[in-house]
């Protein structure tokens, strides 16, 4: 079985068929971890007849590279990895966030921080507890006080803009001891991947979720918020990830290499690479097949060895 699936997010009904999406962050090309990623959520969609979507999650523009996106979308076409509705992209959505935000102050579960990074550290660190380097820091709850502010002053005081965090208070056990109340809009204004990707899951009617194992770590936190913003819950499946040679995911961050799709028969080997990955490794590496007729045989690769 190639996929794990989230013991944490029972089946949705929403009546609409299978519906899945492929969102890459457009910080540089795509690489052969996130084609992989990009290929399974595709034969997973076509093997159910579903529809597969593409969203641009350039919510955090500062990261985002110039014509980045349209290379990488350059890229799944050549690819043959073709989506079925208009490509969304997150920097245009940006109300719709603040709906979402607004909404959840009328629940009291949002309130403003102001502590800085080296803050949350020296808070940790008094406990007694010393994290790893590229650990990521678990919000000791500083602020949590001010959530009787937000309270009092209701949702006017999102709209004064203040140069504050905005984090979701937590009211299960789990999450606040593996991640902390974590940050839904930040202090520049930008609203962050876990707000953003669960909003729009929500609007685009996504049904499941095929992605890498690194984001599995963030399926508690998404059901939590979909849960506080009465959103259904996609079914949610996790890719094992590609590796380098020193056991690292490949990452734009770890410099990896982008694929090449600059003619048909370096697309077709790179989509080979990553249905190997995947665990298709009974497909032929024939070349004489065209790149549709491949992606037939693979989805059908795919479908038979579903349980």
């Amino acid at each position: 079985m190639i996929l794990a699936v989230s013991a944490l997010s029972p089946s949705a009904n929403f009546g609409l068929g299978y519906r899945g999406r492929f969102a890459p962050s457009p910080t540089g090309p795509l690489h052969s971890g996130s084609l992989a990623t990009a290929l399974g959520s595709w034969l997973d969609a076509r093997a159910h007849d579903g529809r597969w979507l593409v969203r641009i999650e350039d919510v955090d523009l500062p990261r985002c590279k110039p014509k980045a996106a349209e290379f990488i979308l350059g890229q799944l076409q050549a690819c043959g990895l073709h989506w079925d509705e208009d490509v969304l992209y997150q920097s245009q959505r940006t109300s719709a966030y603040e709906a979402a935000l607004q909404q959840l102050f009328q629940t009291g579960l949002v309130y403003s921080c102001t502590c800085t990074r080296q803050h949350i550290l020296n808070a940790i660190e008094a406990q007694g507890i010393t994290p790893n380097r590229h650990q990521e820091l678990i919000y000791p709850g500083t602020c949590r006080p001010a959530l009787l502010l937000a309270r009092n002053f209701g949702a006017e005081l999102l709209n004064l803009a203040l140069p504050v965090t905005w984090r979701i208070a937590l009211n299960s056990t789990d999450l606040q001891q593996s991640v902390g109340d974590f940050v839904l809009r930040r202090a520049d204004g930008f609203f962050t991947y876990q707000m953003a990707v669960v909003v729009d899951d929500a609007a685009q009617n996504i049904t499941h979720i095929v992605r890498g194992a690194d984001l599995a770590s963030n399926t508690a936190r998404q059901i939590y918020l979909q849960t506080a913003l009465n959103y259904p819950m996609p079914q949610y499946q996790h890719l094992p990830l590609v590796l380098d040679a020193q056991g690292e995911k490949l990452s734009k961050q770890t410099l990896a290499l982008a694929i090449h799709t600059e003619n048909t028969t370096l697309s077709l080997q790179a989509l080979q690479q990553a249905a190997h990955h995947l665990g298709l490794s009974n497909l032929s590496n024939d070349s004489h097949y065209t790149i549709a007729e491949w992606l037939l045989v693979a989805t059908q690769a795919w479908r038979e060895q579903k349980i």
